[in-house]
């Protein structure tokens, strides 16, 4: 299946993108793609060296004749986000990533591609083994855990990179340059609640949501997408009204940085209400599918007699879960007030557990604002706390702020108009780029980050655009070849 991706142009970077997706690499397990990159490093005869997080840096000496040139830093992250659909069956930690072609896009059998960031990898990997194409002194930089804490860029040493300008390759719209994103924080709340057995004439349903399209938690947070956990949510409240329901079980998302597709429960209630609870919940998922019809067309709501599980939550505790959920900020908080369009504040309700006595809920907000971030994160703290939970503030890290006075910005923004005749959208982006976190790391150097187009990244909905993969590769290497000199 993959053969076939590696016949598309430029062969070179789809070449090398089919060996990356070839190698299991989800968050938090690099070790098998950081034994491939190292190895891939010293077969080229490269300096090639592992920091004490488990980045790789690879350096590769200027082509002849760009010497004097300041040495650039290519940046990516090695690790990607594991989805799939409910009906795939599929080992992240074993398989590599199977690829097709469907049109104009490369995208996957039912699974996120890899695409972010592979390709901007795939791409790094093309420049240091390349032997035609002009560049200056080149550090690559492939970092880990971009996408579940960024821990990678965190732990970077501020002397490990000697470069002066900073690409990152890892943004999912080739007509854009990003100078700016937003800043993050987990919010994370718990609870144990006891188990209480079941009354006799009972019955247990299984309600199941799927088809969402899901999406990145914050470049497609603005968008309207169904949250799957909030759907839930609501239809359990809808039900509750006027019957008691009783919840066994729960569990929608996953990934803080991807909007939860999918969520399934198990509720429990009396035969002799079954006619009641069939009513209401009709009635809530008519609702439901109406206002989502336009945006959500493939969101499916069923529900099925299971069999009885073994215990269920208080009524008591289960009201409180659920009015929590429901005032549980999903979306946009609010929006930038100095560039057009752009959300400044958001949080993903990004999973929700309820097994055993415990009950696990997990969010990621972003702000370009350190005080909109904290501010939000308190709101949500707020509302845990008054519906019983522990509440836990982690992962924190910084945005990056926007400078468009950089030398590497006009080079590049005159060398997109040269090559596309038409501007390039200077933007920042509500996603957590690392380049926040690194530029805190070497406040002087100068960063850009741009890519090729990426649709549904963090969804098994992800693909990523030939045409745009080719643009994306004939900037980057027209780019390296009018870096600026050294001073």
């Amino acid at each position: 299946m993959n053969t076939i991706i590696r016949e598309i142009e430029p062969h070179i970077l789809w070449n090398h993108f089919a060996d990356l997706n070839a190698v299991p690499r989800p968050s938090k397990k690099e070790e098998r793609i950081v034994a491939f990159m190292l190895a891939f490093g010293k077969k080229l005869g490269l300096e090639t060296q592992v920091d004490n997080v488990q980045n790789i840096l690879i350096k590769k000496p200027a082509t002849v004749g760009m010497e004097d040139r300041k040495t650039v830093v290519l940046q990516s992250h090695l690790d990607m986000v594991h989805q799939k659909n409910e009906e795939t069956t599929f080992d992240f930690d074993k398989q590599g990533i199977q690829m097709k072609i469907n049109e104009d896009w490369v995208c996957a059998k039912g699974t996120t591609l890899g695409a972010d960031n592979g390709i901007g990898v795939a791409a790094m990997m093309s420049i240091l083994s390349s032997k035609d194409i002009a560049h200056p002194p080149i550090e690559a930089l492939f970092t880990i855990d971009e996408e579940t804490g960024m821990s990678g860029a965190k732990g970077l040493k501020a002397d490990y990179l000697s470069g002066e300008i900073l690409l990152n390759l890892d943004t999912e719209d080739d007509d854009e340059i990003a100078i700016g994103c937003a800043g993050g924080i987990d919010v994370t709340a718990t609870q144990d609640y006891d188990e209480i057995d079941l009354e006799n004439d009972c019955i247990a349903y299984r309600i199941l949501i799927k088809g969402l399209q899901g999406g990145h938690s914050g470049m497609d947070i603005h968008k309207g997408f169904g949250n799957a956990n909030k759907i839930m949510n609501r239809i359990l409240y809808d039900c509750s009204q006027n019957n008691d329901i009783q919840l066994a079980n729960l569990n929608g998302g996953n990934l803080r940085n991807a909007i939860p597709r999918e969520s399934k429960s198990t509720i429990v209630l009396k035969k002799n209400t079954v006619a009641t609870f069939e009513n209401l919940f009709h009635t809530s998922v008519q609702n439901i599918l109406k206002e989502f019809k336009t945006i959500e067309p493939q969101l499916t709501i069923t529900y099925k007699t299971t069999e009885l599980p073994k215990k269920i939550m208080d009524l008591s505790i289960q009201k409180k879960f659920i009015q929590t959920i429901y005032g549980t900020l999903n979306g946009v908080y609010c929006m930038n007030t100095s560039i057009s369009n752009l959300v400044e504040t958001s949080n993903n309700l990004a999973s929700v557990s309820v097994e055993r006595g415990k009950i696990n809920i997990a969010c990621l907000t972003r702000s370009f604002s350190e005080s909109g971030k904290k501010d939000l994160a308190n709101a949500l703290k707020s509302i845990f706390e008054l519906g019983g939970f522990r509440v836990e503030l982690s992962g924190d890290y910084p945005g990056w702020e926007p400078n468009t006075q950089t030398k590497i910005l006009q080079i590049a923004s005159d060398i997109y108009q040269k090559m596309f005749d038409k501007k390039a959208n200077v933007m920042a982006c509500h996603a957590g780029l690392e380049c926040g976190i690194l530029g805190k790391h070497y406040p002087k150097m100068e960063i850009i980050s741009f890519g090729p187009t990426i649709k549904g990244a963090h969804s098994p909905d992800e693909k990523v655009n030939v045409k745009s993969t080719q643009k994306f590769w004939k900037f980057l290497k027209e780019l390296l070849k009018n870096t600026p000199k050294k001073s």
